[in-house]
């Protein structure tokens, strides 16, 4: 299988192989990122170790026992040796250091919430076998899982593991000029609209672009990989909560549920839950962010540019969302090898589009020629209408230093966007407390075109096409002949 993009995390990896001590590297993401595929990808020429969890089938419970189980007949494949007793995690350790080879070596322990959340002497035995043994050989270990909250309260918030991690790496999705490259050949003779289609689905996660037929139209992928009851990503939402959350994991749907049709702040989602405030709910929302299901974006002080108190939760998830809408009302239908007639809805492209763009926000900047170290704030921006001031809500919002705002609209159409998007723009702007001394340029980002009528009025500073985040062109249309930015004082 092709592996592509990831290469700042292969690179801090390897890296980690020139020393001449071990290293103990945290790898989380949601489930589908890619997490084994990299460790795998490092690991190709080393010699290699992979040892996985067994994950939770339905209707049944993986004893602490069961999962020892499985790791003494993987200790038994991989090293050619009599199968061990599983009695205990800190001898099945003892038998892996044993066998470790005079020769740099990865270990993959993946999916470790599977593998040691049911025994509570799990986590010790691997501290344990970490001071004792293996920080002495030429290691690099890898913890690998998808149950990111668990890893951050068990392993790198937990004083046993404190200054014991070398490196933690979060996998986010593959940003849109990776995500091309699934397309291969076909890759220069597909549309923009035609790969937003499929990765209104799939977003940049790599296990589901993978499935992927680039030579067929998006539609058809769509309809066979989630309107068949034997597609990929029919049953996939099930499988995603019910393996990280277990039983819990109904009521994550209907947090998740709650914010299928926009962003919301968490007063939203206990209403959604007709539930009281509670911790519990809270806690829930915490696991969801750190998963990367959902982001929490905060509003700020344009004046100050002091975040506020105040924010807003999203689905940042694709998948999710699109499971939501169009699958789930469904299932009973598609079990029964009925056909679904499937359209997207514009409203529904539209969130997606703007999730893909804001997972990408660093090629706006850069094309924007934005350097990071000039940025006060940037993210989805909101005010809220009080008696001084209007309500509204912008896309995303890029506040520099140098006392100039980017204001960006994220707009998806069917057909080229017209000078209808104007007014709205300036309805928007009128709303905004910007400061007096502050500069403004307005942002574009669209994927079916403009028309040549909201051309000739020269509005926007700068159009971004979708075309140019997903294709290796990097050209900027710059509408307005505008002079460089200047700071106002």
């Amino acid at each position: 299988m092709a592996f592509y993009g990831r290469e700042n995390e292969v690179s801090l990896i390897i890296k980690l192989t020139k020393k001449k001590t071990a290293s103990l590297v945290v790898l989380r993401g949601r489930r589908r990122i890619g997490k084994s595929s990299l460790a795998e990808h490092v690991a190709k020429n080393f010699f290699f170790l992979e040892f996985a969890g067994l994950p939770p089938p339905p209707n049944e419970i993986i004893t602490a026992q069961k999962q020892r189980e499985d790791f003494a007949e993987q200790l038994q494949r991989q090293l050619q040796i009599p199968k061990p007793r599983a009695d205990n995690w800190g001898d099945l350790f003892w038998i892996l250091a044993k066998h470790l080879p005079n020769k740099q070596t990865i270990i993959l322990l993946d999916e470790i919430t599977w593998m040691g959340n049911k025994d509570p002497a799990f986590l010790g035995n691997l501290k344990t076998i970490w001071d004792q043994n293996f920080k002495h050989h030429k290691l690099v270990l890898i913890i690998s899982g998808s149950a990111s909250g668990w890893i951050e309260k068990n392993i790198l918030s937990s004083t046993g593991f404190l200054g014991r991690v070398s490196l933690d790496l979060k996998l986010e999705e593959l940003p849109l000029k990776v995500c091309n490259n699934f397309w291969g050949k076909f890759a220069n003779t597909t549309s923009a609209y035609e790969k937003l289609k499929f990765l209104a689905v799939t977003g940049g996660v790599p296990r589901y672009l993978e499935e992927l037929y680039p030579d067929e139209p998006a539609i058809d992928n769509i309809q066979r990989l989630c309107f068949n009851r034997s597609g990929f990503l029919f049953s996939e939402f099930d499988k995603i909560f019910s393996d990280l959350f277990d039983k819990r994991a109904p009521t994550y749907k209907k947090i998740v549920a709650s914010l299928a049709n926009g962003s919301a702040n968490l007063e939203h989602i206990y209403t959604a839950l007709d539930s009281d405030k509670s911790g519990t709910i809270s806690d829930y929302v915490e696991d969801l962010l750190a998963c990367g299901f959902i982001r929490r974006e905060y509003t700020w002080s344009i004046t100050s540019g002091i975040a506020s108190k105040l924010s807003k939760i999203r689905l940042s998830e694709n998948y999710l969302r699109f499971y939501l809408h169009y699958i789930e009302p469904h299932k009973t239908t598609i079990m029964n090898h009925l056909q679904i007639p499937f359209n997207y809805s514009s409203t529904i492209l539209g969130l997606q589009f703007e999730n893909l763009i804001l997972a990408n926000r660093d090629l706006i900047l850069q094309k924007l020629g934005i350097d990071r170290n000039r940025i006060v704030a940037d993210g989805p921006y909101f005010q809220t209408q009080t008696k001084k001031k209007l309500g509204c809500q912008i896309d995303y919002l890029v506040q520099t230093k140098d006392q100039v705002l980017y204001i960006c609209e994220i707009k998806f159409s069917k057909d080229k966007i017209g000078t209808n998007i104007i007014k709205d723009m300036q309805n928007k702007i009128h709303a905004m407390c910007i400061p007096k001394h502050y500069s403004y340029r307005i942002v574009l980002i669209h994927v079916n075109g403009i028309s040549e009528e909201l051309l000739d009025e020269d509005y926007f500073s700068y159009i971004l096409d979708f075309s140019d985040f997903i294709s290796d062109s990097s050209c900027l249309t710059r509408v307005a002949q505008s002079t460089l930015i200047e700071t106002l004082v």
